[in-house]
């Protein structure tokens, strides 16, 4: 499911994140992935040691941790500590998939279930830079406000349209969720969204309350913990 989670961050987030990125020391991203993805990275990206990656991460679990469209669609068991990088004079990130087990800080494993990009700048300070996810159903082109957050199977083959002008940055980041399947995420999505629009117009309590009871029973039953 490719999903456009408005708002994740407020304009104040933004400006606070960019201030703290503009600044920073980056590293070449080809540093993080093995020997075929280096073949087609090119970009720069905070080094995972670096302390201001975590206090800059930790604004965005927070975010998250209050986004309940967020909480619907990804269903989050294990998130990895959020990543940035930037693209500038012509850094892109050809198709690629990304890695299924990526080791968390505490030494477990994290299955990559749902990819995660959240734009850092806004969409007229770059040209390019569009992501692009390929699917049964074509290639879809991403390219959001700052502080907007797109959702999208780990599955998925995607790349980075080169940036010709400016510069793109963006926190990324992978959760494994409490269903592995998208299809199965999906169908819970939009069953927890219609209970939502079924509540906020009054329908029958009584439907509604059986509704509810057949999207917990499914994700009892389909739940991995």
């Amino acid at each position: 499911m490719l999903l456009h989670i408005p708002d994740v961050l407020d304009r104040e987030q933004v400006a606070q994140l960019r201030g703290a990125l503009d600044a920073a020391d980056w590293t070449d991203g080809r540093e993080t992935v093995g020997a075929q993805g280096a073949q087609v990275k090119r970009n720069e990206q905070l080094p995972d040691a670096s302390p201001l990656r975590r206090q800059l991460g930790a604004v965005v679990l927070a975010a998250l941790a209050k986004n309940p469209l967020y909480h619907a669609a990804v269903l989050p068991m294990r998130t990895l500590a959020p990543r940035f990088n930037r693209y500038r004079d012509g850094g892109q990130y050809g198709f690629h998939v990304d890695g299924a087990v990526m080791a968390l800080s505490d030494d477990a494993q994290l299955r990559s279930d749902v990819s995660c990009t959240l734009f850092l700048s806004a969409p007229d300070e770059y040209d390019g830079g569009e992501l692009i996810v390929s699917d049964t159903y074509g290639e879809h082109e991403v390219k959001l406000p700052a502080g907007d957050l797109i959702v999208y199977p780990s599955s998925s083959l995607h790349r980075v349209a080169p940036v010709t002008r400016g510069a793109r940055v963006a926190s990324f980041f992978w959760a494994q969720s409490l269903i592995r399947d998208d299809g199965r995420r999906r169908l819970l999505f939009e069953l927890d969204a219609s209970i939502q629009r079924l509540v906020r117009s009054g329908a029958d309590a009584a439907a509604v309350l059986q509704l509810t009871g057949v999207y917990h029973n499914l994700l009892r039953q389909w739940a991995e913990t």
